[in-house]
This record gives C-alpha cells, sequence and structure tokens, in this order.
C-alpha cells in the first residue's frame, strides 16, 4: 500500500468516502498479467462478487485500485483482489509452459521428420541389379552403347 498517495483528509469530516488506494506489486507484471488485469473477465470477476463499482489501472509497479477506500479493502476486496490477481499469474504461468511445451514438440517432430527424410534419401541406390538383363543392349552380339561411346556404366563410375 502507498500511503503516500491516500488522500489527506482521510479519517476527516472532510474526507473523501472512495478514492484511489494504490497498491505495490512486489514485481513489475508482464505484459500478459496487465492485459489480465485490465480485461473483461476481471471486471466480471469483481462484479460477481459485489464490487461492480471498482476500477483498475496498473501504472508500472502499482496498482491503482479506484472507486474504493482503505475499509472496503480490508473488509474482503483486499482479499478478493489478491484472489484475482494470484489467478492471472498462475494462468499465464500456465500458458507460457503449454506454449514452450508446443514449441519443443514442434522442434522435436520437425527433427524427426529431417532424420527421416535425411535417413530415406540415404536408402537410394544408383545402379543397376547385377541379375537384371541391361537393355542397352540389342543382343548378346551388338555391343553395348555406352561403353562404346564412353558411358560411365562401362567404367563403373555409378555404383
Amino acid at each position: 500500500m502507498l500511503v503516500s498517495s491516500l488522500p489527506a483528509a482521510l479519517l476527516t469530516d472532510a474526507g473523501p468516502d472512495r478514492y484511489t488506494v494504490e497498491a505495490v506489486f512486489t514485481r513489475r507484471p508482464d505484459h500478459e498479467e496487465v492485459a489480465g488485469i485490465l480485461g473483461n473477465e476481471t471486471r466480471t470477476f469483481l462484479t460477481d462478487r459485489g464490487y461492480s463499482t471498482i476500477e483498475l489501472k496498473v501504472s508500472d509497479r502499482r496498482l491503482e485500485i479506484a472507486n474504493t477506500n482503505l475499509e472496503e479493502l480490508r473488509d474482503g476486496l483486499g482479499g478478493i483482489l489478491g484472489e484475482l490477481l494470484a489467478d492471472i499469474s498462475i494462468r499465464v504461468k500456465s500458458q507460457r509452459v503449454i506454449a514452450t511445451a508446443r514449441s519443443q514438440l514442434a522442434a522435436e517432430l520437425e527433427q524427426d521428420r529431417a532424420t527421416a527424410v535425411v535417413r530415406l534419401a540415404e536408402s537410394v541406390v544408383f545402379s543397376v541389379p547385377s541379375e537384371r538383363p541391361n537393355p542397352a543392349r540389342v543382343d548378346e552380339g551388338q555391343p553395348n552403347s555406352w561403353e562404346e561411346e564412353g558411358g560411365a556404366a562401362a567404367r563403373g563410375r555409378i555404383a
């Protein structure tokens, strides 16, 4: 709680009934956490618990809680906000864990695919089986046209 931001006339006859209270986060909230705090789910969460006039704003490491007072925060709103903030943080961390796991799985699947492609490519052999007749010879008496023209097959260049 940032006491220095409270109204100067607090607890006097001239003091306001409702005002903005600033609470200090223990760390700077992440972008996703700020989005969660400012999102429609937060509005619904507070309204469902009877705090429809409360407005939240994040400013650096501060949570600005507008249209409230210290008594309301002490008597229940503080605990409800603590629950809300914990839920948002857990949800953001869970989403990150899931995204990391999906990314790792995708990388592993891609690595497996690339390995399979390499293995398949390595299994390709460019050679004529020895028991197969050579289609280049018309008959046994005619020389192979590749042999006469210096074809690589006659010299054993193709494995």
